[in-house]
């Protein structure tokens, strides 16, 4: 399900949070970090909840409609697209996600309904829904497509439902931006999903080795702190119009963990490190975070190689 983007960002948050806070408990950290993970799928499994609550908010104000004492001709023969928006209904009917929201214990009556009609309300305002309800075009691309422009353009915004969420748990809070590119992620491959499909796991299933992604977020975070004050001079020792200092937090952080891939990921390549940690910096650094990070790593993936630091095997060794 999580991409390595992905758990490479949460490794991240972790780190930035364990230094922060002046742990020294390696183990503390990691087990802060795995919990920070399966908070991020709660998130996720909420995000559809919320989603699909919304279709039946919707199914709920039809029946009222339809109940008024004086109904209008829209009221009687009201447009049903969004509450058979085939994509909701499908997460709806799932069983792997009901299996995963009635733990949770997930409720959206009484408090969490204002929420939801205040999202249904912006909604039903945006030119995106009056397009889509317009639409003549009735497929489950039309349907997924709507919903993928929903929560790129407007759930970034939605401050009711951030606040709302940031009363559930610390965690969701760092994660709402995650959790939403994970919804667009989701939504937009889901081809051949139908009611028996398994929802994506939080950690790839399909390997030779099932553990693979644990075991790599947990190697990455206790690799980084040991290798800390050896990462954090050579990079000070290469940045000729940078003092150590100067640096800011997060960028120091990122460079680290891209040098720990180079030097103790022998099976992941230095152009694939480069690249993510490249995109990584653009969100969560500074403005310039993106140049300054690539000139560093390009400079230092080189010294490394030079100096036989770099041994990568297996498909590792490709594009080195």
């Amino acid at each position: 399900m999580l991409n390595r983007r992905f758990l490479r960002i949460k490794v991240l948050q972790a780190l930035y949070a364990y230094i922060e806070s002046g742990e020294t408990n390696i183990g503390n950290g990691i087990k802060n970090l795995l919990e920070s993970v399966d908070k991020l799928y709660e998130l996720f499994i909420w995000q559809l909840s919320f989603l699909v609550e919304t279709k039946r908010f919707a199914e709920n104000k039809i029946t009222e409609n339809k109940h008024k004492y004086i109904p209008t001709y829209e009221d009687l023969h009201p447009n049903m697209k969004y509450v058979n928006n085939r994509l909701l209904n499908l997460i709806e009917d799932n069983v792997d996600f009901k299996k995963h929201e009635a733990p949770l214990k997930i409720n959206w009556a009484d408090d969490p309904q204002e929420v939801v009609k205040k999202y249904y309300t912006m909604m039903r305002e945006t030119p995106e829904y009056k397009k889509y309800m317009a639409d003549k075009t009735d497929t489950f691309a039309a349907d997924r497509k709507f919903i993928v422009e929903m929560i790129t353009k407007y759930f970034a915004d939605m401050d009711v439902l951030q606040d709302f969420y940031e009363d559930k748990s610390i965690y969701f809070v760092d994660d709402y931006h995650l959790v939403s590119s994970m919804l667009i992620e989701f939504i937009s491959k889901m081809k051949n999903f139908d009611v028996n499909s398994s929802l994506p796991s939080i950690y790839k299933t399909d390997t030779a080795e099932p553990n693979a992604d644990e075991k790599f977020i947990q190697d990455l975070f206790r690799e980084t702190i040991n290798h800390n004050e050896e990462f954090g001079k050579l990079i000070a020792d290469n940045t000729n119009n940078w003092e150590k200092e100067r640096i800011c937090l997060m960028d120091m952080i990122i460079l680290k963990m891209a040098l720990t891939e180079f030097v103790c990921f022998p099976f992941i390549p230095v152009k694939v490190t480069m690249n993510e940690y490249i995109e990584i910096s653009k969100y969560f650094s500074t403005p310039k975070s993106k140049i300054f990070v690539n000139g560093i790593l390009d400079k230092l993936a080189k010294k490394l190689n030079e100096a036989g630091s770099i041994n990568k095997k297996g498909l590792g060794l490709l594009e080195k």
